[in-house]
């Protein structure tokens, strides 16, 4: 697939959406449809009380995004925040720009506006991009490219959709940090998982303790399959060693390591969490296949 400049970000890709000039019309509100792309579901009800405040002090300062759909029936593409505080307010019009994108530069405009603003939690986030990658055969790189992000980062929240539902909808609450589900992303006996997740719920345990606490119980896991231990020699204390360990972990999303034996001789492990998570490192070693 052709690469796309979407990297800048929302400018890119609405220069890229032919529409004419930018002329702004004040539009019903109720012939507006939610934007079926939109990856945020939650909605911070004190910020939008805030926006409600404001537009009804000074009104709506930026144009909603829509695309005409029908003869009086339109979709919106950016700007969910601003039409739903304006129905609140009881603004029965609101300014709106109509555009034509393709149904990939809906869900891409909708992710890039909130991932941009901080607007998107880490679950819904995760779950846009693997939309982009398998409803438009997007790679990680190219998604990280749209959405202006190391394709690491991608990579890790990806990760974050192989974790229990529990533990996601913990995270979406935001009961659980991002940092609390990449840690317990290292434990793989379900049982300690759960054991660990209820723990940070019922004593607020920081980042740093879980991933202390989850790095104490894989050693047990590992003793209940023998033929898959891991015996790793200690890593000399080299500042180059130490860079490429930390290089090779961000590249591919994932925790590696750089064993030495006697005679300079030794070994790179690379771990994964599961068959996908194996599947997505393969493809970023061997993009065009073995």
């Amino acid at each position: 697939m052709e690469r796309r400049g979407l990297g800048k970000g929302l400018s890119a890709l609405f220069n890229q959406v032919s529409a004419g000039e930018n002329i702004v019309r004040e539009l019903p509100t109720h012939q507006i449809r939610p934007n079926p792309y939109q990856p945020r579901k939650n909605f911070a009800e004190e910020a939008l009380e805030d926006l409600i405040a404001s537009i009804k002090q000074v009104g709506v300062l930026q144009p909603i995004i829509v695309r005409q759909i029908g003869l009086e029936e339109y979709e919106l593409i950016a700007g969910e925040r601003r039409l739903r505080a304006c129905i609140q307010a009881g603004l029965e019009k609101i300014p709106a720009i109509i555009r034509d994108p393709s149904h990939q530069q809906m869900l891409e405009i909708a992710l890039i506006e909130n991932v941009q603003r901080q607007d998107i939690n880490p679950v819904e986030a995760a779950h846009a991009y693997k939309r982009l990658i398998e409803e438009f055969d997007l790679t990680q790189e190219q998604v990280a490219e749209r959405v202006g992000k190391k394709q690491s980062t991608i990579a890790n929240t990806l990760r974050l959709l192989t974790l229990p539902d529990y533990i996601l909808k913990s995270l979406e609450d935001g009961l659980i940090t991002e940092g609390h589900a990449r840690a317990l992303l290292m434990i793989k006996s379900a049982p300690e998982q759960r054991a660990l997740w209820q723990k940070i719920i019922s004593d607020g345990i920081s980042v740093r303790a879980v991933e202390q606490a989850a790095r104490d119980l894989r050693p047990k896991e590992k003793t209940l399959n023998p033929g898959a231990q891991v015996h790793p020699l200690p890593v000399p204390a080299n500042p180059e060693v130490i860079a490429l360990q930390q290089n090779l972990s961000a590249y591919l999303g994932t925790k590696t390591s750089v064993v030495y034996g006697e005679g300079g001789q030794g070994r790179i492990v690379i771990e994964f969490y599961g068959e996908e998570d194996l599947g997505r490192i393969l493809d970023i070693l061997f993009p065009d296949g073995f």
